[in-house]
């Protein structure tokens, strides 16, 4: 084997030099790359054939490691060719000291055109994706703050309605009137939560989370009890069945377990069985709380069953109603506190049901 061969004719650059870095012999495939002859290359310093800062990286970082430590690997530098072009590439170095003779330095040189393609292709596709998250997060900020001021604003028309609707029931009306003020009402009602649900789900990802006010001091039967009775007045044909078995006080947002309710006692109205009653049971026992509510009907299925409580989730039968905030804001009431909300479905009934610890 012609081994002088196989160091010219190498596919990598190889460069010898003495321990200041001055070129003592250099192989046909590294002059070929820069441009010069092997006979032109001795006496140069390495570091005179690269750019600037990779002169400057060599002389404080290249050259005093290999000193002390005797070798480096994959340093990337560019070289500049006798006509002004840079070649990437990466070098292998390491320092010799032969018997009894002067320390010398051995270069490997390897081309990474592609690979500083490929490097800055990835760099680039980063620096897109960047900009397209910090893009779609401004957005979406500004999506949910449009929400928010949106949901805000229309509280105060809402109740102007409300209250002329309050008034118009003092009044003597026919039989008609009384029944559209009725519906009227009820729509309110509707409106009402819709804007609640609207409310508290941008308040959640805009980073507010899910606030509660605690109090024991006041029982919770008699807000249940409203709820039912304003979802009786929306829907007056349904048969409502409630039953309620609580040992107060009980400590939690009342309001909050108002909405959780309200919120799932119109689910199970609007897709549960016509005519098939809907049943609540709210009980405390063995230190729960539990409240469940049932309608019969088709069952869910199992697929939709997974996903009721994302926010804007709506099943195939659930296009025509709501957002799909309904049931996610009323897991997210459930989590805050402490409970659990949760579903299951069969050709029997399909049942909610939110328990929560007594002790908090």
């Amino acid at each position: 084997m012609d081994f002088e061969d196989v160091f010219e004719t190498a596919p990598c650059g190889y460069v010898l030099a003495d321990k200041d870095g001055r070129i003592t012999h250099a192989n046909r495939t590294f002059a070929a790359w820069s441009g010069r002859s092997s006979e032109e290359l001795v006496g140069r310093r390495f570091s005179d054939l690269l750019t600037v800062s990779g002169k400057i990286f060599y002389e404080t970082h290249v050259a005093p490691t290999l000193h002390m430590q005797g070798s480096l690997s994959e340093v990337a530098f560019e070289l500049v060719g006798a006509d002004g072009t840079r070649k990437p590439m990466l070098v292998n170095v390491a320092e010799t000291r032969p018997d009894g003779a002067p320390a010398q330095m051995r270069f490997a040189a390897f081309l990474a055109v592609e690979r500083r393609t490929y490097e800055r292709g990835l760099l680039d596709a980063r620096d897109k994706a960047e900009a397209t998250v910090v893009t779609e997060r401004a957005d979406s900020e500004l999506r949910e703050q449009f929400i928010a001021v949106l949901g805000h604003d229309l509280r105060n028309p809402l109740a102007s309605i409300s209250s002329g609707i309050h008034m118009l029931e003092k009044e003597s009306l026919s039989d008609r009137g009384s029944k559209v003020v009725g519906l009227m009402g009820g729509s309110i009602v509707r409106a009402a939560a819709l804007i609640d649900n609207v409310l508290d789900f941008a308040r959640g990802r805009l980073g507010g989370g899910m606030t509660l006010q605690r109090d024991a001091s006041e029982p919770l039967e008699p807000v249940l009890r409203q709820v039912v009775s304003e979802l009786r007045s929306i829907a007056p044909g349904r048969a409502i069945n409630a039953h309620y078995d609580l040992e107060e006080p009980i400590n939690c947002d009342r309001m909050r377990i108002a909405q959780l309710l309200s919120n799932l006692l119109g689910n199970a109205l609007t897709h549960g069985a016509k005519d098939m009653p809907v049943w609540i049971k709210a009980t405390t026992a063995d230190g729960e709380l539990a409240i469940a509510v049932s309608n019969g009907g088709q069952p869910i299925p199992p697929a939709t069953l997974q996903r009721l409580f994302q926010p804007f989730f709506r099943g195939n039968d659930r296009l025509k109603h709501g957002l799909g905030l309904g049931l996610h804001i009323a897991s997210e009431i459930a989590r805050a506190h402490g409970g659990t909300l949760v579903a299951r479905s069969d050709p029997t009934a399909t049942t909610f049901v939110f328990t929560m610890p007594l002790s908090h």
